[in-house]
């Protein structure tokens, strides 16, 4: 019997993702653990390997296509003795077209319909449409309905016309193409004019910069966003629009930490950066002020009982923050071996869903770069971000004389809905304490 290859959830968050490459083509044989593909998801590229063994009967989802669905069937896989005429009448050619999948139970597959009703096909409803006989992703369905679109009047860009996420951003942003002029007739009947109206362009939309680059003749070239890419995008926008910043910025002295790290960096046991201080010292700060490592949620308070520290990476596809778990608990030698792993990984694309999602703080470090100070912006659910400016030499007043030293200005991001302004405050003046005094950090 013929056995379908889905396409896997590599996280709990997934609802689609890229497929990358097929590592094997149709008449290869594979055996359970071999790697069939590679399927990008929002942060990284990740291998599927095979569960069953057999021969790749018919591939169904060419290599490069975005926004399958998981759960969809993306090949078929012929079980020992079978040939490709198993694929002819049996269970699997039904799912053999992307569109065919059943997306929910509630949504009767087109095909269906001729067999349960003696009329020639389902007829629009009395909104002029039927949303059942519409192929689309189940993603695509619920921005539709929340977005307030009519999917019947969209043409799907997905395979085999299928409507996905990308036709739902362009329906919003006034750009999606319209349903060829066959529907032009229901359009006609009673009740069905309402259903055009949805997808009409908002009169304040104005034009986007690909529009005003070819009307005023600007030369340009176009770089096709990266599953990640788009990602950050949608996070950075849901964070400005949902959650309440507020920030507060403190400047710390930091010449005995950059004598403790040259003592330790002499010892040859280990080179410790500037960020390896400062992550252990965000870390424990969080535990001196616990109130600080917290989410809000509409039900409750989330406080989280264990430390773990984003640290924002630049990779060539977007920003990601791996983790490092239990930072107050671990060495800076640990830390320090850790975030150069986990850095090297994420520029490759190569860290693991749980070594970039479930952070309970997060570090923005710019400081390498020159930047002196800057506000990050949160990252969902978490509370709070640290921005990290870059140390310069400064003239500061002690005991009564002037004196140089080399300062950092800090600047803490904060959720207001989870964190007040006297609990920012308070872990500011933590973090600034071991940062002034890193010694504190060994006890």
């Amino acid at each position: 019997m013929t056995i379908n290859i889905l396409m896997p959830a590599l996280s709990p968050t997934m609802t689609e993702g890229t497929l990358a490459t097929w590592h094997k083509k149709e008449g290869d044989k594979v055996k359970s653990g071999d790697v069939i593909a590679e399927i990008e998801t929002d942060k990284a590229t990740m291998e599927v390997e095979a569960v069953d063994e057999g021969t790749i009967g018919k591939i169904l989802v060419a290599e490069g296509t975005e926004n399958v669905p998981v759960n969809e069937i993306i090949a078929i896989l012929l079980e020992e003795g079978e040939d490709a005429g198993a694929l002819k009448g049996g269970a699997a050619p039904a799912a053999a077209k992307p569109e065919a999948k059943a997306e929910a139970p509630a949504e009767p597959k087109a095909e269906a319909a001729p067999a349960a009703q003696p009329a020639p096909a389902a007829k629009p409803a009395a909104n002029g449409h039927d949303d059942s006989r519409v192929f689309a992703s189940p993603l695509a369905r619920r921005m539709a309905q929340q977005a307030g679109i009519d999917l019947a009047v969209l043409q799907g860009s997905g395979p085999h016309g299928r409507i996905v996420k990308a036709d739902i951003d362009a329906a919003v942003s006034g750009g999606a193409p319209a349903k060829p002029a066959a529907a032009a007739p229901e359009a006609a009947k009673p009740g069905a004019a309402p259903a055009a109206a949805p997808t009409a362009k908002p009169a304040s939309a104005g034009p986007n910069a690909k529009q005003l680059a070819d009307a005023y003749g600007i030369p340009y070239s176009e770089q096709k966003h990266s599953n990640m890419r788009k990602t950050v995008a949608r996070r950075l926008l849901e964070s400005k629009q949902t959650v309440p910043h507020f920030y507060l910025t403190v400047d710390i002295e930091l010449d005995a930490l950059l004598k403790l790290r040259k003592e330790l960096n002499d010892r040859g046991d280990v080179k410790l950066s500037v960020n390896d201080l400062i992550i252990k010292a965000a870390a424990l700060a969080l535990r001196k002020v616990p109130a600080a490592n917290a989410s809000w949620t509409d039900d409750a308070m989330i406080n989280y009982e264990r430390v773990d520290v984003s640290v924002a990476v630049a990779t060539p596809g977007g920003l990601i923050t791996p983790i490092i778990k239990d930072a107050d608990r671990k060495g800076l030698g640990t830390i320090s071996g850790e975030m150069k792993d986990l850095a090297a990984r994420a520029r490759d694309g190569k860290l693991k869903p749980e070594e970039y999602q479930g952070g309970t703080f997060s570090i923005s470090n710019l400081g390498m770069f020159g930047v002196k100070d800057f506000a990050a912006i949160i990252n969902p659910p978490q509370s709070c971000i640290l921005a990290v400016g870059a140390g310069t030499q400064q003239p500061v007043v002690k005991d009564g004389a002037l004196a140089i030293a080399t300062v950092m200005s800090c600047t803490l991001s904060v959720d207001h809905r989870a964190v007040d302004g006297a609990v920012g405050a308070e872990y500011l003046a933590a973090f600034r304490a071991l940062i002034e005094a890193p010694l504190s950090m060994m006890l």
